[in-house]
């Protein structure tokens, strides 16, 4: 079998891009390269050992988290010029120790040429960077430069959950060349296995097929089904079977005709970091997009054990005994599609405390705060939870 059947490129179902504020256009003056704070020699050092070196391929060590202004790690990221999505995004990365683990497993490009093109290779350096600022805030010039070489449209309307399958896509390409373990590892780490299914409900026929998601696209508004008013609820839904009859329905190859079907999804495996999109944009037949902002509530805790019933499982129950998860990062979107702006709010794992991530700005929050992020159906410019990452707890 060819390999790189085992390398899908994730897509999106569909996604419409999010227009951003004015507010996003920050003053660019007096800007500093952050390259000015690598050593003299321009080497990148992890463990005091320079590309390539042994602590760096042999990764024995964590990231403390112990630098900035907070004693923890947490560092704003300048706005560049719509690059809030962006940041967001990468402070999610930043903050997940999984992920930055498999980064610093990474064995260095020698060509300066092929740094500067290295999209993960990037990362990890303003990664580093952000560790020992003593700054509030650090510019992502090299990256966003990085970025640009490999075609992606930067200082323009994002959508948040585009922009993840497109760095994921890239940095995940890019780790596999050199050291296709790592690219293993990613994989491991977000994506979700799905066994799609359509079922003949004139012979019982059944033909399957499986799928590779880095984040569950959970509909808000369908007029199929009930309107979810919580995480749960949307999961239900999207793994519940839809029949399909009249103008809908299949040609099933035993019958030889088109006939009534079932059609759905089951969980075949889920990854130790969990992404799940809440799609708060609906397209109608005009062209206008609206915003769903209604409130959608999302535990702390998820357990999908719970949640999810047996038609709905293609697995063993030991692999479901993996299916407790604890909310680590909400991406949040405040206004309308024609005006609007992203921030992230994230659990530290060190002190286990809840930090606003708005661009450069870094502060300290309390549940209560992230649970605005639910909704308002009254209140459209508010803030609401986009894409939920919730990380796997330990089994009992």
């Amino acid at each position: 079998m060819d390999s790189q059947e085992d390398e899908p490129v994730y897509n999106l179902y569909a996604s419409v891009a999010w227009p951003m504020t004015e507010r996003d256009l920050l003053s660019t003056q007096h800007k500093e390269d952050y390259s000015r704070s690598m050593p003299e020699d321009g080497y990148l050092y992890v463990n005091d050992n320079k590309n390539g070196g042994p602590a760096l391929k042999s990764c024995e060590s964590r990231w403390l988290y112990t630098s900035g202004p907070f004693r923890n790690g947490a560092v704003g990221l300048y706005n560049m010029g719509l690059t809030c999505c962006l940041n967001s995004l990468l402070q999610t990365l930043y903050m997940n120790r999984e992920f930055t683990d498999i980064l610093q497993g990474m064995d260095m490009p020698e060509d300066a040429a092929a740094l500067q093109n290295n999209m993960p290779y990037q990362l990890l350096t303003l990664f580093e960077m952000m560790q020992s600022s003593r700054r509030n805030a650090v510019y992502p010039y090299q990256l966003l430069r990085c970025l640009q070489k490999h075609g992606m449209k930067l200082f323009v309307q994002q959508d948040a959950a585009e922009l993840f399958m497109t760095l994921f896509n890239h940095i995940r390409d890019q780790l596999g060349k050199p050291q296709p373990h790592l690219a293993g590892r990613l994989n491991s780490l977000y994506t979700i296995h799905v066994q799609e299914f359509l079922t003949c409900l004139n012979c019982m026929q059944e033909k399957t097929w499986d799928s590779k998601l880095i984040a569950l696209p959970l509909l808000l508004s369908d007029p199929r089904f009930k309107r979810p008013t919580s995480l749960e609820e949307a999961l239900v839904i999207f793994f519940r079977p839809e029949k399909l009859t009249e103008e809908n329905m299949c040609l099933c190859q035993n019958c030889g005709e088109k006939t009534a079907s079932l059609q759905g999804r089951r969980v075949k495996s889920l990854p130790q970091t969990l992404t799940l999109h809440l799609k708060r944009l609906s397209s109608s037949k005009s062209s206008w997009v609206k915003k769903i902002s209604r409130r959608i509530s999302f535990p702390l805790n998820l357990d999908l054990r719970q949640i999810l019933k047996a038609d709905a499982v293609c697995c063993e129950s030991r692999e479901q005994a993996d299916w407790k998860y604890e909310l680590f990062a909400v991406v949040a979107h405040s206004g309308t599609p024609i005006y609007g702006h992203y921030c992230s709010y994230i659990r530290n794992i060190k002190d286990q405390r809840w930090y606003s991530f708005n661009d450069s700005s870094v502060s300290k929050v309390s549940w209560d705060d992230v649970k605005c992020t639910f909704g308002n159906a009254n209140f459209h410019w508010g803030e609401t939870a986009y894409l939920l990452v919730y990380q796997r707890t330990e089994s009992d």
